[in-house]
């Protein structure tokens, strides 16, 4: 029943052994110590004593039954999309029940229908897989490279079907970068919901500024759109990834079916939940830290890809990772050539573009601007 997830079998382990990590997206911070539990840019923060549902709230300007607390973003996608297969093969049975489900009005209560969930193409892998897994059909529709993969409401209004039940995009774009308006999502959503669907946006990649925006940490959001389930976490921009602490964001009746989803796979701890509520009361100091590194990253991408004549591709302002293509090598042996020479990139295959490589300029600046140099020798190497 659960698909494999080529991306993440491929990448575990991998930062870690590299000499120069350019395939992470998360802007990491350090860790505890090996005896500790508390990462060192919340010693000594104090939380408060609201809850951290009701802070993500009052972030979000939304009330508490609208939030579900997660063990970070994967488990908040996987939530959500199990929450929405349920809720469509509940309606799904319930109409056939009422002889209104196109068997003549005889139901043995058992629905024939399979849910359908509409995935942006390219796109991160687990948002295909996990409906798999849950049961859904998964189709796609396009996000074309030839003006920056941008997210275009018709392309979604053209590829729903009857059997609708989902609609996935991320924001910013992950391959590419693209971040998408509020206006956009709205109109967006919209057409989702005149397709009697929900609109799922992850915004792990939504803060990703030079200069904070309007919305929750700085970024824009599809909080409070109609028909619209948002997720986020605290390890892309916060670079908190080992707390393991996500969200998820939607109306109240939507929320209360994810959270009796959540029984089946109990995953937050309490300590995790501790150590959010210190990063969530240390927000703004520790956003404009996040904000620094993606300006400094994020011009040193532009320059490394604005200085070669053999890569293709956009860097989006304000991100610092971006879908690339080489005109001599494919994803593949570009990722190879570089492993090859200590520098991890990740190969497009695993976003549905094989031609391409994804470069991520998160870490440590003089990391990345010595990582982006190696990079281009083993470019170089590709060419000759």
């Amino acid at each position: 029943m659960f698909p494999d997830i080529a991306y993440l079998d491929w990448i575990t382990g991998r930062p870690e052994t590299a000499e120069y990590d350019l395939g992470s997206s998360d802007l990491r911070r350090a860790p505890a110590g090996p005896d500790g539990v508390v990462p060192p840019a919340l010693t000594g923060v104090v939380a408060g004593e609201a809850t951290l549902r009701d802070r993500l709230a009052e972030i979000y300007g939304v009330e508490s039954e609208n939030v579900l607390v997660t063990a970070g973003g994967t488990h908040a996608n996987f939530l959500a999309a199990a929450a929405a297969v349920t809720d469509a093969e509940a309606a799904a049975r319930a109409a056939e029940e009422s002889g209104d489900g196109g068997n003549g009005g005889v139901s043995d209560g058992e629905s024939t229908a399979t849910p359908r969930v509409l995935v942006e193409k390219p796109g991160y892998e687990p948002l295909r897989a996990t409906p798999d897994a849950v049961g859904a059909t998964v189709d796609r529709f396009l996000r074309t490279p030839d003006d920056g993969y941008p997210l275009d409401p018709g392309r979604v209004d053209a590829a729903l079907v009857a059997d609708t039940a989902l609609v996935t995009v991320t924001n910013r774009h992950n391959p590419s970068g693209r971040l998408t308006d509020r206006e956009t999502l709205a109109e967006t959503a919209r057409v989702v919901g005149d397709g009697d669907a929900r609109l799922l946006v992850d915004e792990v990649y939504a803060p990703f500024r030079a200069e904070p925006g309007e919305g929750p940490f700085g970024g824009p959001t599809a909080a409070g759109l109609p028909n619209t389930v948002v997720t986020n976490s605290l390890t892309k921009f916060f670079g908190f990834g080992d707390v393991r602490i996500g969200w998820l964001v939607a109306d109240a009746a939507f929320v209360e079916r994810a959270r009796s989803v959540a029984h089946h796979v109990p995953a937050v701890a309490e300590p995790s939940r501790r150590l959010a509520g210190r990063a969530l009361a240390a927000a703004d100091r520790l956003a404009e830290g996040s904000r620094e590194r993606v300006r400094t990253n994020r011009a040193a991408l532009a320059e490394f890809v604005a200085s070669r004549a053999d890569l293709s591709g956009r860097v989006e302002p304000g991100s610092p990772y971006a879908f690339l293509a080489h005109d001599a090598a494919d994803g593949d042996d570009v990722a190879a050539a570089a492993s090859a020479a200590g520098v991890l990139v990740v190969p497009g295959r695993f976003f549905d573009d094989a031609e391409r490589f994804r470069v991520g300029a998160c870490q440590d600046p003089e990391r990345v601007r010595a990582g982006l140099d190696r990079l281009g020798g083993v470019l170089d190497s590709l060419a000759e």
